[in-house]
């Protein structure tokens, strides 16, 4: 039975990480479950907290995010940290992060993690891209109605004990043409819960997509600007969309139409689009998604839109449903699971993909090599030739960028074989980081 760590007693760290397999296919485990320290920010769902926790490990969840020195001094000790769109991963923090191997973004959006740094690192980033879709699409579908109907308005007033009843610049959405910028699971999700309103749907992508339902794909950002009554933005943070919709743009746009953003902040340049609300070219907006946010609940938000006519603005709540949160808990903690405990990293944005088939639960002689390395010529000779000595039964690699993946499975009949192997794998100078599965 190889079930001990070496008889140097390298610990779970950057460096390795020693665990054990159950039924079928053998469950991994670390031998020393509370070695492996989970950090969670943000107020993470507690079906993530509870998955995590079931793999034995050391969880702390934490309801908000923290500021850098905060984090800074929290991630010097954990292997894992889940956060989502407050907390900013950047070269700076992870300079200190000398036991992470794994990042799970609890959302959409990766653009908070400094991904190439994390790879070079060997930390690999996991997100969940598509679990909110709906929750965003419906709110979009509540705010063209409330902002049609200029509802904020009139909620505003009654508030105050304005009673104001009229009908003038309040519309049905029916017949209204929607245009989407950005085809993917949201926008296609609220594509089809438009035209279930009576709704037009245009939409432009990069790409050349296939409508759902009646939708029209427009050839260019301007063609679908000029003819929409609502514009609706679901493109990822790119050097390209950064400020893709500034003075230009929104002036492109039909007089007394309205922009949505549940995208990214930096999207929209959100003093013309102020402009253009005060000036009435625009006849309302609603944005949940702004440039800077504040890092937790309170009275921090400041915006040029404070005090605009007809606008929504919300906190960044696009997918802040209790299913969106349970489905993305439940995607990402899996991820991170995985990864720790097989070394797959399958759907990982930053890093290659690999997954190699689990060890049968029979086979107690079997460990798993995990390995992280420079992606230069001569590497692969070298692992093979440590491992020579040894009965290899799967392997596989592959690299990304500046960073490669080895995974094997090697029988051992002495369990003092597992040093050597360590040793020599983790000696190599384009070694990055090297964990021995069980």
């Amino acid at each position: 039975m190889l079930n001990t760590p070496p008889s140097n007693g390298v610990p779970v760290s950057r460096r390795t990480s020693y665990n054990t397999h159950d039924p079928v296919t053998r469950n991994l485990h670390p031998v020393n479950t509370g070695s492996i320290k989970v950090l969670l920010l943000e107020g993470i769902s507690q079906q993530a907290v509870n998955n995590i926790s079931a793999a034995g490990y050391q969880v702390e969840s934490i309801s908000k995010g923290l500021t850098d020195e905060e984090l800074i001094e929290k991630i010097k000790d954990v292997h894992a940290i889940g956060i989502r769109s407050k907390t900013n991963l950047t070269k700076k923090i992870l300079e200190h992060a000398e036991k992470l191997i794994v990042i799970g973004c609890f959302c959409i959006g990766t653009n908070q993690v400094d991904l190439d740094f994390a790879a070079s690192r060997g930390i690999s980033v996991f997100n969940s891209p598509f679990s909110n879709s709906r929750s965003v699409a419906e709110l979009i579908i509540a705010e063209i109605v409330i902002l049609s109907r200029m509802l904020g308005e009139r909620i505003k007033e009654m508030a105050t004990g304005t009673w104001n009843k009229l009908s003038k610049n309040c519309n049905e959405i029916r017949g209204k043409t929607l245009g989407i910028v950005g085809y993917g699971h949201i926008g296609t999700q609220l594509s089809v819960l438009a035209e279930a309103m009576g709704m037009r749907v245009i939409y432009h992508d990069i790409l050349p997509l296939m409508p759902l339902g009646m939708s029209n794909q427009v050839q260019s950002l301007s063609d679908l600007l000029k003819n929409a009554d609502f514009v609706s933005l679901h493109v990822p943070e790119t050097p390209d969309t950064i400020n893709m919709i500034g003075k230009a743009e929104i002036a492109q746009m039909k007089p007394g139409s309205f922009l949505l953003n549940a995208s990214r902040g930096t999207v929209v340049d959100i003093p013309s689009l102020a402009d253009a609300l005060r000036a009435g070219h625009l006849a309302g907006a609603a944005i949940d998604v702004f440039p800077s946010e504040p890092l937790k609940n309170g009275n921090y938000f400041e915006s040029e839109l404070i005090g605009c006519p007809n606008v929504i603005m919300t906190p960044h709540i696009g997918g802040s449903t209790e299913e969106a949160q349970r489905l993305i808990g439940i995607e990402v903690s899996t991820a991170i699971v995985k990864f720790i405990n097989n070394g797959t990293s399958t759907n990982a944005v930053n890093f290659p993909e690999v997954d190699l088939k689990a060890i049968p639960s029979s086979d107690n002689t079997t460990l798993r090599i995990v390995n992280v390395h420079k992606n230069v010529p001569g590497v692969l000779q070298q692992l093979n030739s440590i491992l020579s000595p040894y009965n290899v039964t799967k392997q596989v690699s592959d690299s990304r960028g500046d960073i490669a993946y080895f995974i094997a499975d090697v029988t051992l009949t002495n369990s003092h074989d597992i040093n050597s192997i360590y040793k020599g794998i983790s000696s190599m100078n384009e070694n990055v980081i090297t964990r021995v599965l069980f």
